[in-house]
């Protein structure tokens, strides 16, 4: 009774995509954060070559950020590539950089933005699953009520009878409060955890491109993006110098 009410609430008080979107996020428990070190030296790779192209030749970088799916630079990076929301967020971000805006902060506000309407449709699934977290104690009283009405309508048996009715009354509110602290909400809290580890991959684009649009040095720009990446994920100076000096090969 106590799991069905609960998935029954979680249904009425989402809409489908909603719960299309909790299920998925629900594999973040066990597998962690999308983004893993290597991706992070790969998008502050890719965000170098895009903006030496932009600064050598701003016709050049067009055709990458119109049909990022065709670009050379981006199939470098195929993790990256994958990625729509990533993708779009790179391509838009350096196409509104190169309409000549008079402020820099106004694109570094529009990027502020959309940063933040994507964590928040992102924490969607977890406050979904601690909104459930929340109610299961109530669920769990009230099959302890129910379990109470159906003893007491036996109230002329034996005491042994009575404290089997009533034991199994007070599992129901044991079960409501192990479930929610248990699992629901830890799952809740882990989910957010990681969502928010995940937020850190389009702050650091965020990082480079305003420092870009402040027309900084390429170098200086992607030592930026280093500084701000996570420390667990952080490339060293001189892994990333490598990775740079082979990108710049390549794409010779």
């Amino acid at each position: 009774m106590i799991g069905g009410a609960a998935i029954g609430a979680f249904l009425i008080s989402n809409d489908f995509s909603g719960v299309k979107h909790t299920i998925k996020d629900v594999g973040k428990v066990f597998k962690g954060p999308k983004w893993k070190k290597q991706d992070y030296q790969d998008l502050l790779c890719l965000l170098s070559e895009l903006l030496r192209v932009s600064r050598r030749s701003p016709v050049e970088l067009e055709p990458h950020i119109e049909t990022p799916s065709e670009s050379s630079i981006f199939s470098e990076y195929p993790r990256i590539a994958t990625d729509t929301e990533t993708v779009n967020l790179i391509c838009d971000t350096l196409r509104a950089g190169g309409m000549n805006y008079d402020d820099p902060h106004q694109v570094e506000e529009v990027l502020d933005k959309r940063i933040e309407g994507n964590d928040h449709h992102a924490m969607h699934s977890s406050h979904a699953m601690q909104t459930v977290a929340d109610g299961l104690p109530a669920l769990g009283i009230v099959a302890a009520v129910l379990g109470v009405i159906k003893t007491m309508g036996s109230i002329d048996q034996p005491p042994e009878i009575l404290g089997k009715l009533i034991g199994g009354a007070l599992v129901g509110t044991f079960l409501g409060v192990f479930l929610a602290y248990g699992f629901v909400g830890p799952f809740a809290a882990k989910i957010k955890s990681v969502i928010e580890d995940e937020a850190h991959f389009q702050s650091l684009i965020r990082e480079v491109l305003v420092a870009n649009l402040h027309q900084h040095p390429v170098n200086m720009c992607i030592e930026v993006g280093r500084q701000n990446t996570p420390s667990s994920m952080r490339p060293t100076y001189s892994e990333l110098e490598l990775a740079l000096k082979g990108s710049r090969k390549d794409a010779a």
